[in-house]
């Protein structure tokens, strides 16, 4: 059965999204190329969602209007929000997309939850919160993605969408580790600098770049092994779900190109766009013959 057609506003909500996730997370917009023409407005609300909380830190100067913030986006999805909920383009289409849907709104306020941990300096105490952190973020919002393309049906990714999400999410955090570690932000966990003799005084100061170093071969190794995972996990995730995870074409040839840079606190380049938009084109041609093969 055909969707209802969207009121006005609703269609410039769903417009807005669009042009914030192409403005922002080209990434994420490019992969909705993969996805069913129909599925692609739904997919740039959720990651326009996923813009807005993630900005949270870079637009407030102190926590608490970060909190308050994030608690406004907390009362939007619990139903709690005030009357201007409507007239948020993102919040506008994020509820038609839930309700349409029929998604859980728990992951999503979990997400809100995690990204508290941006409002402050304090290190992720071990490996493992850091990689519970990814999960409930970057993670999160994959296996939401697969969720809206498989019409709310199990989409039967939870392992590949835990391994991708923690390896994307790591590799986006050492590409940015040079200008956060400027701005006294450091967001490896205290066990890994530990490990190699290091503290978040060292990184703010730049001070022990051999050692830094150390700890920027184990974060990429981290992000290795559930690179390695993910690509294990493929064949049991539903074929409609490709363009939830075909962003994770780029994490290989991004840590490639990260354990090349010898200067973690010099800015780290990226790949260019042709190279993820190729790199996203060959995977999907994989996970195709994939498909023909099952």
């Amino acid at each position: 059965m055909d969707a209802p057609p969207r009121s006005e506003a609703l269609s410039a909500a769903f417009a807005h999204c669009d042009a914030a996730v192409r403005e922002s997370d080209k990434d994420r917009w490019l992969a909705c190329l993969f996805a069913p023409e129909d599925k692609r407005a739904d997919l740039l609300a959720l990651y326009a969602f996923n813009l807005e909380v993630a900005s949270v830190r870079e637009r407030v100067r102190e926590a608490l209007p970060g909190e308050v913030r994030l608690q406004w986006w907390r009362d939007v999805l619990e139903g709690a929000g005030r009357g201007d909920v409507q007239s948020h383009p993102v919040a506008a289409a994020l509820l038609d997309v839930v309700q349409r849907h029929r998604l859980s709104v728990a992951p999503l306020v979990a997400l809100i939850d995690a990204r508290v941990a941006d409002l402050y300096d304090d290190l992720f105490p071990t490996v493992g919160d850091l990689e519970g952190y990814c999960g409930e973020t970057s993670s999160a919002v994959m296996q939401m993605a697969a969720l809206i393309l498989c019409g709310g049906d199990d989409p039967r990714s939870a392992d590949l969408a835990g391994h991708v999400g923690i390896a994307y999410a790591v590799a986006g955090m050492l590409r940015s580790f040079a200008p956060l570690a400027a701005a006294g932000r450091v967001q490896l966990p205290a066990d890994m600098l530990e490990s190699k003799g290091v503290t978040r005084e060292d990184i703010v100061a730049r001070q022990k770049p051999e050692a830094v170093r150390l700890v920027w071969d184990e974060a990429i190794a981290l992000a290795r092994r559930h690179l390695a995972a993910a690509e294990a996990a493929m064949s049991g995730a539903d074929r409609r779900t490709l363009a939830a995870f075909v962003g994770l074409a780029t994490v290989g040839p991004r840590l490639d190109r990260l354990s090349r840079h010898t200067d973690p606190f010099a800015p780290a380049p990226d790949l260019p766009q042709w190279r993820r938009q190729w790199a996203m084109w060959r995977w999907a041609r994989r996970w195709a013959r994939q498909d023909r093969r099952a």
